[in-house]
Formats: structure tokens, sequence, C-alpha cells
């Protein structure tokens, strides 16, 4: 009988730790994390077809130094991207990938260069100061225009924010953020 219990509580912990789930890497950076969900929309052009990603994300640090995590609606990370000065790395279940700068990473990740540095502030509501920005004018929607994007703040109240770069292909991302 003793024999039946000590196999019951080995089973019962083997099981339980094949229910674990691995933590994800967590570098420590500086700053306030944003996290909620993202979808950005790559249209058809010069025949490519449309590509699109949706996904949570958690983004951490600054333009010099950061994280970002994307994971599905189940919490399985799809990538985590992480830089710092002279090191940009993707982080895949495939392994790891090296890059010059985040332009370089974004490009070969989804083919279009997008502005991460910036996205920190434009998801503040606010434009980016490494770069020149002009205002929104009434009757057009509140926001500005940025680095080629033109950024809406229209939602910005419902914690929404959409960036849509108008030269082909057409780019939009539009983020929801979690609320504190």
């Amino acid at each position: 009988m003793r024999l039946a219990g000590r196999t019951t509580s080995l089973v019962a912990v083997v099981l339980m730790s094949a229910c674990a789930v691995a933590p994800k890497t967590v570098d420590s950076v500086a700053g306030e994390t944003l996290s909620g969900r993202l979808a950005l929309r790559v249209e058809a052009a010069e025949g490519a077809p449309a590509r699109s990603v949706t996904a949570a994300f958690e983004l951490q640090g600054d333009a010099g130094r950061g994280r970002l995590d994307l994971s599905t609606p189940l919490g399985s990370v799809l990538a985590q991207a992480r830089w710092a000065p002279g090191s940009v790395v993707l982080a895949t279940p495939q392994g790891d990938t090296r890059f010059d700068d985040l332009d370089a990473l974004t490009r070969a990740v989804l083919g279009e260069s997008l502005p991460v540095a910036a996205l920190f502030d434009w998801l503040r509501g606010r434009p980016w100061p490494g770069a020149a920005s002009t205002p929104s004018v009434a009757p057009a929607e509140p926001g500005f225009e940025q680095l080629g994007w033109v950024v809406s703040l229209a939602r910005f109240e419902d914690a929404q924010v959409a960036a849509r770069r108008a030269r082909a292909p057409v780019v939009t991302v539009r983020a929801k953020l979690d609320r504190p």
C-alpha cells in the first residue's frame, strides 16, 4: 500500500511538472512596459501578396535599449526582439538571428522597414523626438505625420493608435493598448 501511495505521489508530481510552462527569456530593460494587441498589414504590391500579422505584444525600454515580445493569444512567444547599442537580436523558437539594426530586423522579418524606435512615443500619443513631425490639420483626424507615416490618434482615448505608410506597399499598424 505504501508503494502505491508513493507511486501515485510521484506520478502526480511528474504530471504537474509536465504542465508547467518554461518562462520566456526576460532581459532586464529599464523603462515603462507597454502591452496590448498589435495588428500589422502589408498590402499586396508588385506581385507580392498581402501579408498580415496579429499578436499580443509587450514593448519595454526605448529606442537605444529595449525588448519587443510578440505572443499568440494563448501566451506562446512567437518572437522576441532585443536591442542595445551594437546588438540587435531576434529570438524565435528556431533560434537567434543577429541584425545590424532594428530597420534590418523588420525588413528581414516583414519585408518592410518599420520605425520601431518611434513606436515608443507613437503608442503614448506623441511624435518621436528623433525626427521632424507635422501635426494633422482639421478636418483630418487628430494625430501627426512622421517618417512617412500618418499616425492617427482619433481613438487614443480608447487606448488605440493606428499608423499608416501610404507609399507602396501600403503598411498599416494598429495597436490596442492594455489599460493599467
